[in-house]
């Protein structure tokens, strides 16, 4: 009888979660992540001198939650999945504001 109120329980949030990555304002926010992360990821790969602080901007953008990555181990991979995981987590609480401010519910 538990897995079956776990069931809907997890199937509930995922169907939250849906609602919440797919709302507008959670799309724009995303879609300006990635394109942060892109022009960090062009910046730092025509650096010459391998000075490059171009990474700090979409790691400010999705802070608090990609902070994560002075945890990580260094190199360019712990640094790219810390900024995906800050824009998913930050996005979600984003949809999350965003339908309760419009009234609506889940």
């Amino acid at each position: 009888m538990t897995g079956t109120k776990s069931g809907r329980s997890l199937r509930r949030l995922r169907i939250r979660l849906r609602h919440a990555l797919t709302d507008v304002v959670a799309l724009i926010y995303l879609a300006l992540c990635a394109v942060l992360l892109g022009w960090a990821l062009v910046v730092s790969l025509t650096d010459d001198s391998g000075e490059s602080m171009a990474a700090v901007v979409p790691l400010l953008a999705t802070a608090p939650a990609s902070l994560v990555v002075l945890a990580l181990p260094d190199g360019a991979a712990p640094l790219i999945l810390a900024i995906v995981f800050g824009a998913l987590a930050n996005a979600t609480v984003i949809g999350w504001c965003s339908h309760a401010l419009r009234g609506k519910s889940y």
